[in-house]
């Protein structure tokens, strides 16, 4: 509308400029016209100096065509006029119509006028004679009559352009309104859709664009509507899943707040209402806040024991990068290691009431052998004193490996690896030479010592070298010992028969062997493997086994130069 209005201001006020110096113009050569009409009628009294016939002639004819004539002499003196007596009037030489006139062209101007008190339209035309200017014709007119000729053009423009408005704004009412209502209903849906009503809808009965906004609309608000339903589906199963896990589940936020919890977790801490507050309001257990600093600190996951109100959970958190949160699960192991603890403890005492009568069986086994004389009777003690010696390093191994597992501090001193090295060759160094086998020791010379407990390493050593002297016939043993960075790289690798790829898993497992039927002849108690992985790992190290059938095994071990175990 206030387009509309603008546009018919701007063209009424063009029309109505445009109209009046359209009109100005056509008066200004109306009244040239005239002038060149008159100009052979009044010449000859002019020249021949009749100023009072050619002053009764100018007003006779400017009554008669209703127009005001003057003529002025080349000094500005008026010689006749319509309206006035030539010798009371001023002189007319300064007038600026006159000016032009007298300039040798036709001059115009609109002005007030002295003589007859009116604002009037003047033209004036040189007239010569012998090509110099003899007298200047003026022709005038009021311009009231001008005016009220603008005014009735302005009158009838104003009209129409009213007109124009008020259809042009009925129209753009009725456009609007057609334009505007499918608009509004589209608003209406979407808020509707944004207040969570998925069945809205719109529907038109136009062929337009407002059409095709429509219709994709209420596809996007079914295809809405779709994936709001999965996702409600998905988060029902999602939260019935966290419900149903046997775990304890909470998410922290980047201010320690718990987010998110099962019903696990609220029992545990005896309390539904959790969500909002902060973790250490919850659980008071110190450790369990420092492992939330240290993943918010490293933004890494970590997996630990935490002792909580007489329970031991097994916690593992995760960062979540998207919203700054932790994730902790924690799983109630009490159970589990309560059965350990006494499986351990049954282990050590039965050890420990085995070893005794063992030691006494193998004692009075000898002491029969040394009396005995029948061939026959001396293989059956021959093999009952290799059963019990069997038994004695099951378990010899069993009370090492859970006199390992309860103490795990270790005395850490600077060890000399390659004369750790050198003394446990040589408790196999006999062995070694019945079966023909070397034994090389490559050893990095900057190195340098290594703090580590060193009895432990020892063990490492012995269990090592004693299953490569075991299980190879041919070739030999070699140790390599280098430094890497802040580590020392360890390698035991041997020439024997291999183990299979299936079986390389297993073999850090207690009591697995590679080939029951060498290892029953050869003492093996399925310990030794796991006592040297246990004793790595209280150093802060890692060791993995490398193998191929027929050519030889490799334990590789990385374990710290300085280690903090202790």
């Amino acid at each position: 509308m206030v387009l509309i209005v603008l546009l018919s201001a701007a063209l009424f006020l063009f029309s109505v400029r445009t109209f009046k110096q359209h009109s100005t113009e056509m008066m200004i050569d109306m009244l040239r016209q005239q002038a060149a009409l008159f100009r052979p009628v009044m010449m000859p009294l002019y020249i021949q100096g009749k100023y009072d016939e050619l002053d009764s002639l100018v007003k006779q004819t400017g009554a008669a065509i209703t127009t005001r004539i003057t003529v002025i002499a080349p000094d500005g003196r008026v010689i006749a006029d319509t309206e006035a007596a030539p010798r009371s009037m001023e002189n007319h030489g300064t007038r600026p119509e006159v000016l032009q006139a007298l300039s040798g062209s036709i001059g115009s101007a609109i002005r007030h006028s002295a003589t007859v008190a009116e604002d009037m339209l003047y033209v004036a035309v040189p007239i010569y004679e012998n090509e110099r200017i003899a007298a200047v014709l003026r022709m005038s007119l009021f311009m009231h009559d001008v005016t009220r000729l603008i005014d009735r053009f302005q009158y009838g423009m104003l009209w129409i352009a009213l007109c124009i408005v008020c259809t042009a704004m009925i129209a753009a009412f009725i456009i609007s309104r057609r334009i505007t209502r499918p608009i509004r209903m589209l608003d209406e849906a979407a808020q509707a859709v944004s207040a969570g009503n998925m069945d809205a809808r719109v529907f038109l009965d136009s062929n337009d664009e407002l059409q095709e906004c429509a219709d994709s609309f209420n596809v996007m608000t079914e295809k809405i509507k779709t994936q709001i339903q999965e996702i409600t589906l998905r988060r029902q199963e999602l939260e019935h899943i966290i419900e149903a896990m046997h775990e304890y589940l909470l998410v922290i936020d980047d201010d320690g707040r718990i987010m998110l919890t099962n019903r696990r977790f609220n029992e545990f801490i005896g309390s539904d209402d959790v969500r909002g507050r902060f973790y250490w309001e919850c659980i008071k257990e110190p450790a369990f806040g420092e492992m939330v600093k240290e993943v918010r600190t490293t933004r890494q996951g970590r997996i630990a024991e935490i002792a909580l109100d007489g329970r031991m959970l097994l916690c593992s958190m995760s960062w979540i990068e998207q919203y700054g949160e932790i994730i902790a699960v924690c799983l109630d192991i009490t159970e589990i290691r309560n059965v350990e603890r006494i499986k351990r403890d049954f282990v050590v005492n039965v050890s420990h009431e085995l070893r005794t009568p063992l030691t006494a069986i193998k004692g009075f086994i000898d002491t029969i052998l040394d009396e005995e004389e029948e061939p026959s009777h001396r293989k059956y003690l021959e093999i009952i004193k290799r059963h019990t010696d069997r038994l004695i390093s099951i378990v010899k191994d069993l009370l090492m490996l859970s006199q390992l597992e309860e103490e795990r501090r270790l005395d850490i001193e600077p060890v000399e690896l390659v004369q750790l090295v050198e003394q446990v060759r040589k408790i196999y160094e006999q062995r070694l030479d019945e079966k023909g086998l070397f034994f090389d020791l490559q050893a990095d010379p900057d190195l340098g010592h290594l703090f580590a407990d060193r009895f432990k390493l020892e063990q490492v050593f012995i269990n090592l070298i004693d299953n490569a002297v075991k299980y190879t016939e041919h070739g030999g043993i070699t140790v390599s010992i280098k430094a890497d960075g802040d580590w020392a790289l360890i390698v035991v690798q041997d020439t024997g028969i291999g183990i299979r790829q299936e079986q390389l898993g297993r073999i850090f497992e207690r009591f697995y062997v590679v080939d029951k039927a060498r290892s029953r002849q050869t003492g093996g108690t399925g310990l030794g493997l796991s006592i040297v992985k246990h004793i790595i790992q209280q150093h802060g190290g890692t060791i993995e086994a490398k193998s191929q059938i027929g050519q030889g095994t490799s334990f590789i071990m990385r374990i710290p130069r300085r280690s903090s175990a202790g």
